[in-house]
C-alpha cells in the first residue's frame, strides 16, 4: 500500500496499457487532498476504512465504506482522504465498461469489494492471458450491476446558492429557514425556493437533508455515536435525527451501517 502524499505522481493510470489497474492508499496523520486533476481512465474511489470526500464539478460527494464514487473519463476531480482511511483506487478504460456518463455514488457488494482489494495486491503489469486478467473481467462484469446511491451534496454555481452551500458545509447544524436565508440575500422566500428548485432540482429542505445524510454517513463510518452526530447536525433530539435518517434511507443509522457490512 502507498501512503497518501499531497498527490501520487509516481502512479499515472493512463501509462498502463492494461484496461484496469488498481492501487491502495493509506491516510497520513491528518486529512490529505489531491489537487484537481483528470485522466483518460475512469476511476472508482472505494474507502475500506475512514472516508473520502470527492469534489467533482458542482457537487461534493462524501463516500462512506461499502460505497464508492464513480468518476467518468476526463472529469476533473479532487479527493480528500481522512487520516484513518484505507482507500482503493480503481482505474478503468472507458471502453471496457458500461457505466453512467455522470459521476455518481454506487453501492459495492462484499464480492466486488474483495475483488478490488485482491487486484490492488497484484502486479499491475499483468498479461491479457493471465489469471489477473480473468479476475478483471469478472470484476468489470460485477461492477456494471452495482446500484447507484444518492450521497452527494450539490454546490450550485449561482452565487447566492453557492454562498449558502458553503455556509452549510462549514456549519451543517445551521437551521435557518428558507425565509431567513432569503432575507440574507434581499430575496423573497418564494424567489429563493424557486431558485433552489430550478438550479438543483430539489426543495431547500431536501437539499440540506442531502448534506445531513452524507455528513452522518461520514461520521458513522468514523465511529461517531448517533448522539454526537445528532448534536453536530443541530437536531433537537436523537430521536428526531433517527426519524429523519430512517425516512431517508429506510433504516435507523446503526441498522443501516450494519446492513452495509454484510
Amino acid at each position: 500500500m502507498l501512503p497518501l502524499q499531497p498527490y501520487f505522481p509516481e502512479f499515472d493510470s493512463d501509462e498502463y496499457p492494461q484496461k484496469v489497474v488498481a492501487l491502495q492508499l493509506t491516510g497520513g496523520e491528518k486529512e490529505a487532498e489531491t489537487p484537481f486533476h483528470q485522466h483518460r481512465k475512469c476511476q472508482i474511489v472505494l474507502p475500506l476504512t475512514g472516508f473520502v470526500k470527492c469534489k467533482i464539478a458542482d457537487a461534493i460527494w462524501m463516500v462512506p465504506p461499502h460505497c464508492a464514487v464513480w468518476i467518468p473519463s476526463h472529469v476533473p476531480h479532487s479527493n480528500k482522504i481522512s487520516a484513518d482511511a484505507n482507500v482503493c483506487m480503481l482505474f478503468i478504460d472507458p471502453d471496457a465498461i458500461v457505466m453512467p456518463d455522470q459521476s455518481c455514488t454506487i453501492s459495492i457488494s462484499p464480492l466486488v469489494r474483495e475483488l478490488i482489494v485482491h487486484l490492488t495486491m497484484q502486479d499491475q503489469h499483468y498479461l491479457p492471458t493471465s489469471q489477473t486478467a480473468r479476475l478483471v473481467n469478472v470484476l468489470i462484469e460485477q461492477l456494471a450491476t452495482m446500484p447507484t446511491e444518492h450521497f452527494d451534496f450539490p454546490i450550485p454555481v449561482e452565487p447566492r446558492l453557492n454562498a449558502i452551500a458553503l455556509r452549510l458545509l462549514a456549519d451543517p447544524s445551521d437551521r435557518r429557514t428558507v425565509g431567513e436565508w432569503a432575507a440574507q440575500f434581499a430575496m423573497s422566500e418564494r424567489t429563493l425556493a424557486r431558485l433552489v428548485k430550478q438550479e438543483i432540482g430539489l426543495t431547500f429542505g431536501k437539499w440540506r437533508g442531502q448534506l445531513h445524510i452524507v455528513v452522518a454517513l461520514q461520521k458513522l463510518a468514523s465511529g461517531d455515536s448517533v448522539q454526537r452526530i445528532a448534536d453536530h447536525l443541530g437536531y433537537e433530539s436523537v430521536s428526531a435525527f433517527i426519524t429523519f435518517f430512517k425516512k431517508t434511507l429506510g433504516r435507523p443509522p446503526k441498522q443501516y451501517m450494519k446492513g452495509r457490512e454484510t
